[in-house]
């Protein structure tokens, strides 16, 4: 079977769809592969360094859980990995719940695994990029692509924004503290290590979906891998734990204030970014997942008011009224 006639049986296929890419199972004669298609027009909310190859190519001598780069088109656009077997660590533990001990040390010995990357073995950092070991800048630019988005998006959802809490300047609560981060050397980071992204098998966790991976602070990693998965405490406890205890003492140095901020800023952008995409997906949603999603909405906006100072009593039937006119399309 050549490339293209893979590529043309997987966009025949059903298969599972993130917000940048589709993935489709397909079997061929050598065994089974993912072929990984770009989903077209997907709406930009992330901060984009590297192309998801390059990334593959560079970490393949340092991290073992990730899946093995097969093939790549440039046109049409996609990618061919090998099959990862096992289950999606969200199907069997949603956010909220916790996870089987060993996923906790996997995770932290993936973030081990990216320090070990020297910086001439990643791929071409663009000359705007922060300086190895500028936290403040590197947080800096992750906040001005949220402050983008906002600016983007605010005429269309002003009502709903003001109706969320959602305040005209967002980061304001936030852009004065980044001076005050700690610098660290800068690593290869995943930048996207949630429970959707990791499967399980045999006791072992791999690590999928590196298109969003960046260079830059270690803290973030952790930060915004707490602020996805959604640990209950004493988890998050044990991965802090873990995670000073087996990385560099450059990369875990500085206050737990620095995760913290970091932190802040993922749920002020998740109110953002969250109530634009879950706009679009109520649009024709039936019931059981329109429930799902204004809960998960209702969640992440009152985490962000809490950084804001605002009482945390969005309601799933506010969320529901406020996107009333996107439901109803």
């Amino acid at each position: 079977m050549t490339w293209l006639r893979l590529y043309q049986q997987a966009s025949e296929a059903d298969g599972a769809a993130g917000y940048y890419n589709r993935n489709v199972g397909v079997d061929t004669p050598e065994g089974k592969v993912n072929v990984r298609i770009p989903l077209a027009g997907a709406d930009i909310m992330d901060v984009r360094l590297w192309r998801e190859e390059e990334v593959l190519a560079c970490i393949r001598p340092y991290v073992g859980q990730a899946p093995e780069l097969r093939h790549v088109s440039d046109e049409p656009r996609f990618q061919v990995h090998h099959f990862i077997e096992g289950r999606v660590l969200d199907g069997f533990c949603p956010r909220g719940r916790s996870v089987p001990a060993h996923v906790m040390g996997d995770v932290v010995a993936l973030m081990d695994q990216l320090t070990r990357i020297p910086e001439e073995k990643v791929p071409g950092i663009p000359a705007h990029w922060p300086a190895c070991g500028d936290s403040s800048g590197f947080a800096r630019l992750l906040a001005d692509l949220t402050r983008s988005i906002h600016r983007t998006h605010v005429e269309e959802y002003r009502q709903v924004f003001a109706d969320f809490g959602i305040p005209e300047e967002p980061l304001a609560v936030v852009d004065p503290l980044w001076d005050g981060l700690t610098p660290r050397p800068f690593t290869v980071l995943h930048a996207d290590l949630h429970r959707k992204n990791m499967i399980v098998h045999n006791g072992v966790t791999w690590f999928l979906d590196w298109e969003l991976a960046l260079w830059g602070d270690p803290a973030y990693e952790l930060a915004i891998h707490f602020h996805k998965m959604d640990y209950p405490d004493e988890q998050r406890a044990e991965v802090i734990r873990q995670w000073q205890e087996r990385l560099p003492a450059p990369s875990t140095a500085g206050p737990r204030s620095d995760l913290d901020l970091y932190m802040a800023h993922e749920r002020i952008k998740s109110a953002i970014v969250d109530t634009v995409r879950y706009s679009k997906q109520l649009a024709g949603a039936r019931p059981p997942e329109r429930e799902v999603l204004l809960t998960r909405l209702a969640k992440k906006v009152n985490a962000a008011r809490l950084v804001w100072g605002s009482s945390p009593d969005i309601t799933p039937e506010r969320v529901a009224t406020a996107l009333a006119p996107w439901s109803e399309t």
